[in-house]
């Protein structure tokens, strides 16, 4: 059975050393541990776990904030980060008794409780833990400040307050369900933008690109008034989240220029579709970080998506690495090889080639590209592989690529094939590429290369027993650029199938 297409291309990832580094560097983590150090049995917080309003300019001053609402305001956000995180505890009393002592954190007497905090179990763990540790606390962070980013934006909030407290969530017009899909919609973009053409792409985003891949359809040639629209609120929701996603680590971010910003904050007619290429950096780039696209990739996997990455195969047999590799792009598929090469180094290499070679075999959809990357593997796995490839040499399936290692790797008394092996690794060479959706320009010179190696080519290789003799010459019939051969291949392929009974 042939390997199934991941959804995502492979991404490398930092060593989980180097993220733990990059999760403890980032600001708002920084200033969560500095607090959560800082907190003492004094420190007093609300019935949320809140840090009450009261210890605020001293928190502040702690992180070397000024004394004012804005310091506040980066102080209260760490605070929360701490106790989201576990870096914190907190200790509620019960209700109607203040804790230990009847005086509130002004020195007056407090009609309504306040709790006290201890240190969690969790800051422990940034010294004395592993990385793994330390990225699992700061995933939890990601999940809090995500969670933050994706709230309602309350403008009025006097307004939500009925009369007799309670709050009408019906009138926010808010649904997190869609808010936190369409936030994750985003980053599952970004990240596919960052890995793209093998990781080429991880220069930054224009934000009105991002915001447009997540509104304007595929099949939508110019987009309507009421799209631009849409794509321009949706660049204001998304610079809002950017700016408070960005010092969790996880993105490098330019926020919207504020001089574009008119009236209630929307932004001028020229977003998506008419800002000039070299104003569309006014209009916010974000790019991903090395933690950013762990992170996000570690969002993806708990929600059942399929995000693999270089590495992942290490521990696996070669029939399992054979088939993960099967539709990676060549750069990824070399460095897993090279990891899975890497972690055999007791085992001795003719065990592992022979254990590829054995893993190669079958007439299955997905067998010829297996062949093809056990070649791969074995061309990494050193002239010290010669006996194993040398113990295939009388096999059809694997014969031929034995030839082609040992000619590569200068033996001089490799046999010569017999004719039906030379067809049959033509055929399967072709297959794999043809499964491999290469480059169709390569594609192209590898059939009529190997076409025009043998006189009468099209005479004799329609009787090669391979279940994709049939689809590869008609495969061949397309792509061949000689009229004649092209014809030649399409009549081939009508003759195999005739004997295949199909």
């Amino acid at each position: 059975m042939s390997a199934e297409r991941p959804i995502l291309p492979p991404v490398r990832l930092h060593s989980e050393a180097e993220l733990a580094r990059d999760a403890l560097a980032a600001p708002l983590f920084v200033r969560a541990v500095k607090l959560a150090r800082w907190a003492g049995p004094d420190t007093r917080v609300g019935a949320g776990g809140e840090l009450v309003e009261a210890h605020l300019p001293a928190a502040a001053e702690h992180l070397g904030l000024p004394a004012d609402e804005e310091g506040a305001a980066y102080a209260s956000e760490a605070w929360r980060l701490a106790v989201d995180t576990g870096l914190l505890d907190v200790a509620d009393p019960e209700e109607g008794e203040l804790p230990d002592g009847s005086e509130g954190s002004d020195g007056s007497e407090e009609s309504e409780a306040e709790g006290t905090v201890t240190a969690g179990e969790n800051l422990a763990l940034l010294t004395s833990g592993s990385p793994q540790d330390v990225l699992g606390i700061w995933l939890d962070g990601l999940d809090a400040v995500h969670a933050n980013a994706t709230a309602p934006v309350l403008d009025d909030f006097a307004d939500l307050v009925g009369e007799d407290g309670s709050i009408d969530f019906d009138a926010l017009d808010w649904d997190p369900e869609a808010e936190a899909e369409f936030l994750d919609g985003v980053l599952g973009n970004l990240y596919l933008l960052t890995l793209a053409d093998n990781g080429a792409g991880d220069g930054p985003v224009p934000l009105p690109a991002l915001a447009a891949s997540m509104i304007v359809p595929d099949d939508m040639g110019e987009p309507t008034d009421d799209i631009l629209e849409q794509v321009s609120e949706a660049m204001m929701r998304l610079d809002d989240q950017f700016r408070l996603l960005e010092p969790i680590g996880i993105v490098e971010y330019q926020p919207v220029d504020e001089a574009l910003m008119v009236e209630e904050g929307e932004t001028a007619e020229a977003s998506a579709a008419g800002a000039d290429e070299e104003d569309v950096t006014r209009y916010g780039m974000v790019k991903l970080t090395p933690l950013g696209l762990y992170g996000v990739r570690a969002r993806m996997l708990e929600a059942g998506v399929d995000a693999p990455a270089v590495g992942d195969l290490a521990d696996k047999g070669a029939d399992a690495l054979l088939d993960g590799i099967a539709y990676y792009p060549e750069g990824a598929a070399r460095a897993e090889l090279q990891l899975w090469l890497a972690g055999r180094g007791p085992q001795g290499a003719v065990a592992v080639a022979a254990e590829l070679l054995a893993a190669a075999r079958g007439t299955d959809e997905g067998a010829p590209l297996r062949r093809l990357h056990c070649q791969q593997a074995l061309a990494l796995a050193g002239q010290e592989a010669e006996p194993a490839v040398r113990s295939v040499l009388g096999d059809q399936e694997l014969g031929g690529l034995a030839r082609v290692w040992l000619a590569e790797h200068g033996a001089s008394d490799v046999p010569p094939p017999p004719e039906a092996m030379i067809f049959w690794l033509a055929i399967d060479t072709i297959a794999a590429q043809l499964d491999a959706d290469g480059e169709l320009d390569e594609l192209q010179g590898l059939v009529e290369g190997l076409s025009a190696q043998h006189s009468g080519f099209f005479d004799e290789v329609w009787r090669v027993d391979h279940p994709a003799t049939a689809d590869v010459l008609e495969a061949m019939g397309r792509l061949h650029s000689d009229k004649k051969a092209a014809k030649d291949a399409r009549k081939a392929a009508f003759k195999a199938r005739s004997r295949a009974g199909g």
